[in-house]
């Protein structure tokens, strides 16, 4: 019979393509998706139908412990990754980033630890390092969080970790670093990028171009879920990076994205776009070794290809119309 495995936040970017790289594993799935009265389900209505008549759906909230343990019962894997992610917006509501990131992990804890779970995937992000004062950044590097999007995230990873200790719970914590990909929301820089360019805007207008990031095409991050969910016991208790190991600024990003358009671009920096100068992480790049030591996982595609299938995504009109490239997203 096909492994039961449960996820939250199946709506999302990285959720979606989680659940169609599950069921084509030959899981079965239930995916969590936060209630609203439309009764939509996020970017799970974009799956081909033939993934979804795999796939269980579930309107629900991390925040209520009912709803968590309803989704997790039965499950043999469970992937956390419901969370408020933008890092922007924690500027303005962190209590809502606090219910959500804290409250909703604990919540999930708890039901693990009631329903006997036998594995539990929880979602770091690779924001909690900080700048790097060392790199590539490996799992023992300093956590250092500089907005209360990423101090939400690293109070989230401490309290999996004392679950881990004090009750043994079988968990595993994957930390990517920055993904991108079709599906992914305007607050994100490639997908800001892109739908700009793509809606005909004469200037890319950003925050500071100069930091650096470790981008990974999404469907190699679905697939690091994916490894650590099924891999063997060795990984239990574990805190795991997932990147490609490489880095490019911002400024250098814009341009490449460029020539996979074919079209010139001008940058305008905004100021509302920009991070408190403490807040900003200047540098980020991943040390993966430790996940392909213990899963064999490693990055299937290069920047370049990952943005090519982005852009490809982006101009199809149904898809592009789903954004307001002329707003500031949040």
């Amino acid at each position: 019979m096909a492994q039961m495995v449960a996820v939250t936040g199946a709506e999302g970017f990285i959720g979606s393509h989680l659940v169609e790289a599950l069921v084509q594993s030959g899981a079965r799935v239930r995916a969590m998706v936060q209630y609203n009265s439309f009764n939509t389900w996020g970017w799970l209505e974009q799956l081909p139908a033939e993934v979804m008549a795999q796939v269980e759906v579930q309107l629900g909230d991390v925040r209520d412990p009912g709803s968590v343990q309803a989704l997790m019962r039965g499950a043999d894997t469970v992937y956390h990754l419901a969370a408020l992610i933008a890092i922007p917006y924690s500027y303005q509501a962190p209590r809502s980033y606090i219910e959500t990131n804290v409250i909703g992990t604990l919540n999930v804890l708890e039901a693990a630890r009631a329903l006997e779970t036998p594995r539990l995937v929880h979602t770091s992000t690779s924001e909690v390092y900080g700048t790097a004062r060392t790199v590539p950044i490996h799992e023992t590097h300093p956590v250092n969080p500089q907005s209360p999007y990423a101090a939400s995230k690293a109070a989230a990873d401490q309290l999996v970790n004392s679950y881990a200790l004090s009750f043994e719970l079988p968990v595993v914590t994957l930390r990517p670093f920055n993904t991108y990909g079709p599906r992914q929301s305007a607050r994100a820089v490639i997908s800001n990028i892109i739908a700009q360019l793509s809606a005909g805007q004469p200037a890319v207008r950003l925050g500071d171009v100069t930091p650096t990031r470790d981008f990974t095409f999404v469907q190699d991050t679905a697939a690091a879920f994916v490894a650590v969910g099924t891999a063997g016991p060795e990984v239990i208790g574990q805190t795991l990076n997932a990147g490609s190991n490489s880095e490019i600024s911002v400024g250098d990003l814009v341009q490449l994205i460029s020539d996979v358009m074919e079209r010139p671009v001008q940058i305008e920096q905004e100021e509302q776009r920009v991070r408190p100068a403490a807040s900003e992480v200047r540098r980020l790049v991943c040390d993966n070794r430790e996940l392909r030591r213990l899963t064999r996982w490693q990055p299937r595609y290069p920047l370049h290809e990952g943005l090519t299938r982005t852009v490809e995504w982006f101009h199809q009109p149904r898809n592009l119309e789903r954004y307001k490239p002329h707003l500031y997203t949040v």
